[in-house]
């Protein structure tokens, strides 16, 4: 499994890795400590987070490669994943969108940097405002 990104996704991504990150895809089903509650949501949700090496990653057992770096993934979420993804930012909107062989997998992929001082990254997620 592996997952492609555009030019512009690995821009905006990229501009917060530094030595000492790590990229997790989290699917977005309230399980764990970097997924939201997504009972409001009747769709697929997944967001792309970064966290510090350091953090804890319980439930986080299985890796997808990309151009950008390794994903952390729970294992039981890739059920909802393809074989080969493709991440791409709409740069009119700012919002990221993943796709698969099948098709659009989430059109609105959130991103949260948990490394941000006071969870700037979680309270500026596109995909989280209202």
């Amino acid at each position: 499994m592996k997952i492609q990104f555009d030019d512009a996704a690995a821009a905006k991504i990229q501009a917060h890795l530094a030595p000492g990150k790590r990229l997790l895809l989290t699917f977005e089903d309230g399980v764990g400590p970097y997924s939201q509650h997504a009972m409001i949501h009747m769709q697929v949700q997944f967001s792309i987070n970064i966290i510090n090496s350091d953090m804890e990653v319980p439930g986080y057992d299985q890796t997808i490669t990309s151009n950008i770096g390794d994903f952390l993934v729970k294992g039981y979420s890739m059920d909802s994943l393809d074989e080969n993804m493709v991440v791409h930012l709409n740069t009119n909107l700012g919002t990221l969108s993943l796709s698969g062989d099948g098709g659009l997998i989430d059109d609105n992929l959130g991103f949260i940097d948990f490394t941000e001082p006071n969870n700037a990254g979680l309270k500026e997620n596109p995909a989280r405002l209202s």
